[in-house]
């Protein structure tokens, strides 16, 4: 299947280098690199209302939006996108362990355990009784 790359002048999802170093890595690892591609999205939930995912994905679908960023292919469905356009991903290290973070510019709230959001006009979690299970507030 041929692949389109969506055109960078628009808000894309940025990988910068040390979150594209890890990927890049965890493909290599598992012999992925060349069949699979990083696919970020989003899905209800949380206690901020929605929430980050990331997979490793075979199956690109030609609704999705396609990046390519330091060799490593990300891609992300068109609902997704409303969401998560312009957001950037980065690889964080720290005493407490690492692990990645999405900055958003579409977000409003972020939860304290950084993998849900709230955008503007989308319910608080709290509201609507979901919860991210480690006790962290919105």
């Amino acid at each position: 299947m041929d692949i389109t790359l969506t055109d960078t002048s628009t808000n894309v999802v940025t990988l910068t280098e040390m979150a594209a170093d890890k990927l890049g890595g965890i493909l290599d690892q598992k012999g992925l690199r060349e069949s699979h591609a990083l696919r970020v999205f989003v899905k209800g939930g949380g206690c901020g209302g929605m929430q980050y995912g990331m997979t490793f994905d075979d199956d690109v679908q030609e609704s999705d939006q396609v990046f390519e960023q330091f060799g490593l292919r990300v891609v992300i469905d068109p609902t997704s996108f409303l969401y998560v356009g312009g957001s950037s991903i980065d690889y964080i290290d720290n005493l407490m362990g690492g692990g990645f973070h999405i900055e958003n510019p579409n977000a409003v709230s972020s939860c304290g355990c950084g993998s849900s959001f709230r955008t503007n006009g989308a319910p608080a979690g709290a509201a609507a009784g979901a919860g991210c299970g480690s006790g962290c507030g919105s």
